[in-house]
């Protein structure tokens, strides 16, 4: 019954996915044809991850107490709505508190509320020596959903030639899609066992004093990943695939088929990324992956054409993703189990309020100092991210890596 559950929030976390890719290649597009400027654009993919923010402080406070399964399927239901209410109307005023109560998701991955959940029900359904190969896998599937997702990015383009309508129409025909998908993913979460609950009380999720020790950690690397997360806040898929659009011409279908590409490499690095903990560390293989990625970035505006910026896109999406089963794999075993759901939550929060915060700021940047403006500081914070986990936690080790030399 445990392979079930976990087949289940993998299948679920698949398509999911798939819709946030979508969502993060096609969103700055459409609502720029629906006469958003792009920095309105940036408020609209803040408000949405901050919605994603209270989702999850909700789920840190009470997510065991009302049910895993339950809140997990309220969320599919909500995000379908979001979906909804940002075919209903292109007005700012609107489209900001309909993407923070549907928490629409334009950042192309899935670093949601739900997975704060599925990330702490996971290592339930596995071995602490499969832990990180669990996650892996998860987080591979993710990438492929993103990866489908980012060449669905295609699909207004054709459907509009294929059934000669407009391209407004193409896009809401696809969002309607994307909200329907999600609702179904409720169904999946329903028919989870009881496995995956836990028997919580009133202060099941927060460490008490005789915790203080993991409630210092938890905090600390909450802060470090908020510091990450906020570069990856102005290295957002839309605003990259609008760099792409304004920078080099380069049509929808072309920014599509990149970032399928992107996801591809995303999802096969995952697989990498587990292969190297077993030999480096989890901290290692997070730094000496991570680090480079950046530096790749941060080349790309000097690139003098598309070919070449596109390369180091890539070569930099090759690598980005290996922290993140690394780095799940790492919070979860550094604390007791039954403080999973608060670390998972705390560490989630933190990233989610730092990605509302980012692309906000970088589409005014985009707007008004360079179109290159996210992909260069971006790729600043994201180094010091690395330097300061390395210094704070080289020496903090998971169980499996105490005799590790």
């Amino acid at each position: 019954m445990a392979e079930r559950d976990a087949r289940l929030i993998y299948a679920a976390a698949l398509v999911r996915a798939s819709c946030v890719g979508f969502t993060g290649v096609t969103l700055a597009i459409f609502l720029h044809e629906r006469g958003l400027p792009v920095g309105a654009t940036g408020l609209v993919i803040g408000a949405g991850l901050a919605g994603a923010a209270c989702a999850t402080l909700v789920i840190i406070r009470a997510g065991d107490r009302l049910g895993r399964r339950r809140t997990l399927a309220l969320l599919a239901v909500l995000t379908s709505l979001g979906y909804v209410a940002l075919l209903s109307t292109s007005r700012l005023a609107l489209l900001l508190p309909a993407a923070f109560l549907g928490m629409v998701n334009g950042m192309g991955r899935d670093r949601g509320a739900a997975a704060v959940l599925e990330q702490a029900m996971l290592p339930e359904t596995t071995t602490a020596q499969r832990r990180t190969w669990v996650l892996a896998w998860y987080n591979l599937l993710i990438d492929v959903g993103h990866a489908a997702g980012a060449l669905g990015g295609a699909m207004p383009v054709l459907l509009a030639r294929r059934l000669t309508i407009g391209a407004d129409t193409a896009h809401v025909i696809t969002f309607g899609l994307c909200a329907c998908a999600v609702l179904a993913t409720a169904i999946a979460y329903v028919a989870l066992t009881e496995r995956v609950e836990v028997r919580a009380t009133s202060e099941a999720n927060r460490p008490g004093p005789e915790d203080r020790r993991t409630r210092h950690v938890v905090h600390r690397l909450a802060m470090l990943f908020a510091l990450d997360s906020l570069g990856g806040g102005f290295l957002s898929s839309a605003l990259i695939g609008y760099w792409f659009f304004s920078r080099y011409g380069l049509s929808e279908t072309q920014i599509a088929v990149l970032f399928f590409a992107a996801r591809v490499l995303n999802a096969l690095s995952h697989i990498a990324a587990a292969w190297l903990a077993r030999r480096l560390g989890l901290v290692n293989t997070m730094v000496l992956t991570h680090l480079p990625s950046s530096l790749f970035v941060m080349a790309a505006p000097a690139a003098p054409t598309a070919a070449l910026a596109a390369a180091l896109f890539l070569a930099r999406e090759a690598l980005v993703e290996m922290d993140v089963p690394t780095r799940q794999s790492y919070v979860m075993a550094i604390v007791p189990p039954e403080q999973r759901t608060y670390a998972s939550g705390v560490t989630s929060l933190a990233r989610t309020i730092a990605w509302a915060v980012g692309p906000s700021i970088a589409g005014i940047a985009m707007q008004q100092v360079t179109p290159a403006a996210p992909l260069i500081i971006g790729g600043a914070l994201k180094i010091g991210y690395d330097l300061l986990l390395y210094a704070g936690f080289r020496r903090i080790r998971p169980p499996e890596e105490q005799e590790m030399k």
